[in-house]
């Protein structure tokens, strides 16, 4: 049954201030609205918060939980430097608020030049988004290393088969380690303070328009301090090998998709 607009509104609410503190569990959440005004009660922001799929960074991540049986790999980064693109790849799901719903995000980042490879929507949490995403990534290049969290997306079979068949060693992160996917993070962050919280979206086609307009100037144009200001973009492509003949093949294969 469709959440009711009040309900909706508080899930925006805590969004925003779980990017501010992903810290927050239930109780501190519930703590912190009640201060502001909001007439809710723990249960009630509980049940909003695993829909969201949102619990404090040191319980586990958000919005994934593990699959029954599914293998977890180790962390493979901890003291590792990296150099260059295609070393290491990430990727993560958060929540996307909509004015009268929600959609689920999904997309894949090299770490080294923050280029977004691929990235999906969805209205549910299954692993089918994160799978498509995948496919398209992996027709760009094949990662040394591709680190997710624990979630039932990314230990499921299908995924870590895809990526076993690929030849690239998988790292998972630590239960509740949110540094341990940090480009990532950050990527969440930047997408909704700079493009969903301003833009407000509707619909989930007005969405995926609008986050595949962003997401196209934050590779391509948004100068990052970090990498000297340059683009994702100019990183990726300029530094991954034969970049003009790559990258003209995804351009081609670039598919929108929504489910």
């Amino acid at each position: 049954m469709p959440e009711s607009a009040v309900n909706l509104a508080l899930m925006r609410r805590i969004d925003e201030q779980y990017l501010r503190a992903p810290f927050y569990g239930s109780r501190r959440m519930t703590a912190w609205l009640q201060r502001d005004g909001e007439q809710v009660n723990r249960k009630r922001v509980q049940r909003l918060m695993r829909l969201m799929g949102l619990e404090a960074i040191y319980a586990k991540r958000r919005t994934t939980v593990p699959g029954v049986g599914h293998k977890i790999y180790p962390y493979l980064l901890r003291s590792v430097t990296v150099t260059r693109p295609n070393q290491v790849w990430g990727t993560d799901i958060t929540y996307v608020p909509l004015r009268c719903g929600f959609l689920y995000l999904a997309a894949i980042l090299d770490w080294y030049s923050r280029y977004v490879l691929s990235w999906r929507l969805s209205n549910t949490l299954d692993g089918d988004f994160c799978l498509e995403a995948l496919d398209e990534a992996l027709q760009i290049a094949r990662p040394e290393i591709f680190n997710t969290d624990q979630g039932a997306q990314f230990t499921s079979r299908e995924f870590t088969g895809r990526l076993e068949s690929a030849a690239v060693a998988i790292s998972m992160d630590g239960r509740g380690r949110a540094l341990d996917n940090v480009f990532v993070e950050r990527l969440w962050r930047t997408v909704k303070y700079e493009d969903v919280y301003l833009k407000d979206y509707t619909t989930g086609a007005e969405c995926h328009a609008g986050l595949d307009s962003f997401l196209r100037f934050y590779c391509e144009e948004r100068l990052h301090q970090s990498l000297n200001y340059r683009t994702p973009a100019e990183v990726y492509w300029g530094e991954a090998g034969s970049g003009k003949k790559r990258r003209r093949a995804w351009e081609a294969k670039r598919s929108i998709v929504v489910t």
